[in-house]
């Protein structure tokens, strides 16, 4: 028993970048609650993503993701959309900040103030820039010739999990964003009616790969598949994942996003469009 709960628990691949990175979120984020109230509901929220990104990436449920493609649907959905909605949805930002000792905190503060890093932010953190990063990460890593290169290539295949997660955080932290625009980079209603557009090419992705008659991903037949089924099966099954938890986690964020809408309107937060006075009518004689 306790052997087949540690096979679970050690990383497949063991990565030091990866564990500093989480460390360091962990430790900062636990800092920043001593000295902030943090609601339970937030904290809980957090911990979750956290610790799916964790499962994620390093247990033995990375070797599933290598070996059939079904289960690297599922880590590809755990990574891309409910990790960094439920951590975004935790409002870190504050938090990260608070456990940050006081002198990296002044020079993070210079740094944000810096010309070349609103210059970068100016681009990397568009909304268009990162919408289209979104849904274009997903359709390129499924790509079958991507998909072997990734396989095959253990750097790639890091490269392709680390862009899906950081391209996920990305996303939903404008689409969550709880500010008006400005200082918000996307404007409440553009928020809520996002991922109803992102969601779009992926169910259309989804689609195609649970419908296809051929085996779109023969790379995990070369590599060994970790279960004994039909191979279109497991690639039903896995066009499946993409295509309706995905949408409904979207879904999900879409109704955050509204709930902030709603939030910022009742508390008179929304810019209002001006009135244009009226043109006085000709009396007629």
């Amino acid at each position: 028993m306790l052997a087949a709960m540690t096979k679970w628990i050690v990383p497949w691949e063991f990565s030091w970048v990866f564990l500093v990175v989480f460390a360091g979120a962990a430790w900062l984020y636990v800092r920043g609650t001593r000295r902030l109230h943090v609601p339970a509901t937030r904290q809980a929220a957090f911990w979750t993503g956290m610790a799916i990104v964790y499962v994620a990436l390093h247990t033995y449920f990375d070797y599933y993701a290598e070996h059939e493609f079904f289960m690297h649907r599922i880590q590809q959905v755990f990574l891309h959309h409910l990790a960094p909605l439920l951590i975004v949805a935790a409002y870190p930002g504050t938090v990260l900040r608070a456990g940050l000792p006081l002198p990296w905190r002044a020079r993070l503060r210079r740094i944000a103030r810096s010309t070349a890093w609103r210059a970068v932010s100016a681009v990397a953190l568009n909304p268009a820039f990162v919408t289209a990063s979104f849904v274009a990460l997903i359709l390129v890593w499924l790509i079958p010739d991507m998909q072997t290169l990734a396989m095959l290539d253990w750097r790639l295949y890091r490269a392709m999990n680390w862009s899906m997660m950081i391209s996920g955080l990305a996303y939903w932290w404008i689409v969550l964003d709880h500010r008006p625009k400005p200082p918000g980079r996307m404007a409440p209603g553009w928020r809520v009616l996002s991922p109803a557009i992102t969601m779009t090419p992926q169910i259309v992705a989804g689609a195609i790969v649970t419908f296809s008659r051929v085996d779109l991903y023969p790379i995990f037949e070369i590599c060994g598949r970790a279960f004994t089924m039909n191979v279109l099966t497991g690639q039903l099954i896995g066009g499946v994942i993409m295509w309706v938890p995905a949408a409904m986690i979207e879904s999900a964020g879409g109704l955050l996003a509204l709930r902030q809408w709603l939030r910022l309107s009742r508390n008179g937060r929304l810019p209002r469009r001006p009135v244009r006075p009226r043109r006085p009518t000709a009396v007629r004689s």
